[in-house]
């Protein structure tokens, strides 16, 4: 290997270890990881033994079980990988989530098997964003080949891999950070192939809980119901989500802020008046929302809307809170990297978008590190039936995706 064309070179060696990276992948993908339960730590050392392999030195970095216990989560352990290149120069994190979301009803493919049809992997988490270890891992290998036939690069690569993205990050990047286990310059996180993501939504959950009284079916009149009191909620809600529609963001690639209710239970049998009627919402909040607002005009929508009705109580309880990603100077060096390259491997122009997502990148730009999203993966969320049945990838956006990070990453260090 030369360093004549070093972006000759990356791309070579990619396309040389591409059988290497696809198995690399397919081994990630039969680790179930499903958040919720979230017991990821056998994930994370599959992961942390195939790193190995490649020679990397892995350090390993549990979540204590008192943190997990009140987070909700089983076994968390972060996998982050250094390799120095030479003095000076940036320390450039690259951050991907092995955890995913369980994988629900009506896959036509075994949703671990990592079945490959058609130039695609079918499998859980594939898309989102296991395909990122392995193109992150693989794109740092490329450099270090590279390096060995005497390039000379300045900085430090990290490979942050993580395992709690689906329940906030909080035990993921934001245990990092906090614990000072790292201190990047800039950073990059999991997304797809065909834009460059420089802001994201945020988001807030709550838990409703509204308190009636039981009371005979045969009698209703002895009994404060729970589900009437929770319809009023409801129809305020779902009334406030409506309007939100109109509420547009300047950001381009995110359109307004929504809300939803995603779950819900409650009630004693049949034939009895509900006492309790518990459920969770999501709200989504875009770049320009505030967050303290946000969260106070709904805690007054719901309990405004209980507020006439005898006998009824209501609870409310903050569940996560997750900001906005927001660009940051610096932000735009890693945007001209990716997307000059970007546009060489795949023939095309690519944007830098907002995304109505959150994710673990927030919590790099809340400690001043810019940062963007660029990975393996579709133009879009859908394609890669991402969190929904038959989640897939196109491999070819794997190799493609590879070789643009191992380039841009390239130059940062040059």
């Amino acid at each position: 290997m030369t360093s004549v064309n070093p972006y000759e070179e990356l791309e070579r060696w990619i396309d040389a270890h591409r059988t290497g990276q696809i198995d690399f992948l397919r081994e990630l993908v039969r680790v179930p990881s499903d958040t919720p339960p979230g017991d990821n730590a056998p994930a994370a050392e599959k992961a942390a033994t195939l790193i190995t392999r490649l020679g990397f030195a892995v350090e390993r970095h549990p979540v204590p079980q008192a943190f997990l216990r009140d987070y909700g989560m089983q076994s968390v352990t972060n996998l982050i990988v250094r390799h120095r290149f030479g003095d000076g120069g940036p320390t450039v994190a690259l951050n991907a989530h092995g955890d995913v979301v369980p994988p629900g009803e009506g896959w036509t493919k075994p949703p671990y098997e990592a079945v490959i049809e058609n130039g695609r992997m079918y499998g859980r988490g594939v898309a989102v964003s296991k395909s990122d270890i392995a193109s992150y891992t693989y794109a740092l290998a490329a450099l270090r080949a590279l390096q060995a036939a005497g390039a000379q690069l300045r900085g430090t690569v990290e490979l942050h891999f993580t395992y709690d993205e689906e329940f906030g990050g909080f035990a993921g990047p934001g245990f990092l950070l906090s614990h000072k286990l790292t201190k990047p310059d800039l950073a990059l996180a999991a997304s797809f192939s065909y834009s460059v993501v420089t802001a994201h939504n945020g988001c807030l959950q709550l838990e409703v809980t509204i308190h009636g009284k039981s009371g005979h079916g045969a009698m209703p009149e002895t009994g404060r119901d729970a589900f009437r009191a929770g319809n009023a909620v409801l129809n305020a809600l779902y009334t406030e989500a409506d309007a939100l529609k109109a509420k547009k963001s300047e950001v381009k690639g995110i359109d307004h802020p929504t809300m939803i209710v995603g779950l819900m239970h409650g009630g004693i049998n049949t034939n009895v008046v509900p006492d309790r009627l518990t459920f969770r919402m999501d709200r989504r909040m875009t770049p320009e929302e505030d967050p303290a607002v946000v969260e106070s005009r709904l805690r007054s929508l719901i309990e405004g809307a209980v507020a006439s009705r005898d006998g009824i109580r209501v609870e409310i309880r903050r569940l996560l809170l997750a900001n906005a990603l927001k660009p940051l100077p610096g932000h735009e060096k890693l945007v001209g990297v990716i997307q000059r390259h970007a546009k060489r491997v795949f023939g095309e122009e690519i944007a830098a978008v907002g995304t109505p997502l959150y994710a673990d990148a927030r919590l790099y730009g809340e400690r001043g590190i810019p940062i963007v999203m660029y990975g393996a993966g579709p133009r879009t969320i859908a394609e890669s039936n991402a969190k929904r049945p038959d989640e897939n990838l196109l491999l070819e956006d794997l190799r493609r995706a590879t070789q643009v990070v191992a380039c841009a990453v390239h130059d940062l260090l040059r």
